[in-house]
């Protein structure tokens, strides 16, 4: 029967005069020197082994929030919970901009002034300060619900912004379609589609940059905007009829696809970002103007130019986004007197609250409440 392990020990060398801490570890014995011949001071020296021992062999508990790196809790949250989120893309531009201003502090530094000052460093509208700093509140979460941190701390998020009205008249829409078919040959292969299946389909831009050709049945003239193995969020996606005219524009498309691509595609690699190419076709149509800021040309001669963003597109005065398309869809839908529950399925709302933005559009808006008006005797 082995002999059970009886832990660290002191054991005194007697040629060398001092004091070896002694352990069996796999099998073999093991030393390591106390440095000194003095017992007390030998066993100060052990008992601090044996703690170093205990702390090794056990995992890290929670850490207080003052000392863990904001940029630690980003990297574990990016790493261990974004792949598997509905759109880690997302999640990993917010940790980009985040990073910049939150890598070298510490989670217990985040304070409601705190979050305002990078609003106001970041220097970017409302919705996008929301949307960053919810990312960085789930962030902290997640490493508090794995016990890596004592508690998580308020991330202080802007005011929800009221929701944009802006939609697009036919004539803006055609404009718009005709700036792009005419744009830099790079992005007449793509944007026109795009601009297509936003108006027609009302699908969010996520959606449709992720769209394969497996998920356009041609023959039952359906598309269906949710992957397979998609995780499904609170940001609903469609399965829907193709509309007949869209149903062209996807058959012509689908000749110069493969079999399991992209439908919208660079040289058949998904497309990234194109807030580039959309944003210059919203000025070439007239839709917005950039933002003009000065600089010196080669002869020296100031000049205005437009203001470009981190990602190299121009920045509009007024705000148009791919988001617009989807609005403008659900617009047209309400005025031609589609039922707000049928213009909710259309658009994948998950929230009937939400469809009732585009309730004032419809023809028969308060209708009843006027006849009754009317009807009123004095």
């Amino acid at each position: 029967m082995p002999r059970p392990n009886r832990g660290p020990y002191l054991n005194y060398v007697r040629d060398r005069g001092r004091w070896y801490i002694q352990w069996s570890e796999g099998g073999r014995t093991r030393q390591r020197s106390t440095g000194t011949g003095d017992s007390e001071t030998a066993q100060v020296a052990l008992a601090e082994f044996i703690r170093e021992r205990e702390r090794a062999s056990k995992p890290a508990g929670p850490r207080d929030p003052g000392q863990f790196p904001i940029g630690e809790a980003l990297a574990i949250y990016g790493a261990e919970h974004a792949p598997s989120a509905a759109d880690p893309a997302r999640i990993g531009y917010a940790i980009d901009a985040l990073i910049r201003f939150w890598g070298e502090r510490m989670i217990g530094d985040i304070t409601r002034e705190t979050c305002r000052a990078y609003g106001r460093e970041r220097a970017k509208a409302p919705g996008t300060i929301r949307r960053e700093l919810a990312t960085l509140r789930a962030a902290i979460n997640y490493v508090k619900d794995e016990g890596r941190i004592t508690y998580a701390p308020t991330v202080h998020l802007p005011p929800k912004p009221d929701g944009k009205d802006r939609w697009l008249r036919r004539s803006e829409a055609a404009a718009l379609l005709n700036a792009a078919r005419n744009g830099h040959p790079s992005t007449r292969a793509y944007l026109p589609l795009f601009i297509l299946i936003a108006l027609y389909t009302g699908a969010r831009k996520g959606a449709i940059l992720e769209l394969r050709w497996p998920q356009v049945d041609f023959e039952r003239e359906r598309i269906n905007f949710n992957p397979p193995g998609r995780q499904r969020t609170s940001k609903g996606r469609a399965h829907q009829p193709i509309p007949h005219r869209l149903l062209t524009f996807l058959r012509l498309a689908r000749r110069r696809g493969t079999d399991l691509g992209y439908v919208l595609h660079r040289d058949g690699a998904k497309l990234g970002n194109m807030k580039r190419a959309f944003n210059t076709a919203c000025i070439d149509a007239g839709l917005a103007k950039p933002v003009l800021v000065p600089e010196v040309d080669e002869h020296g001669q100031a000049i205005m130019v437009p203001k470009l963003d981190e990602d190299g597109a121009p920045i509009l005065r007024q705000e148009i986004s791919p988001h617009t398309l989807r609005h403008t869809c659900g617009t047209w839908l309400a005025q031609q007197g589609v039922p707000l529950d049928q213009i909710g399925a259309w658009l994948g709302h998950s929230d009937s609250r939400t469809t009732q933005l585009y309730a004032h559009h419809h023809p028969d808006f308060m209708k009843a409440a006027r006849d009754a008006a009317d009807r009123r005797k004095a």
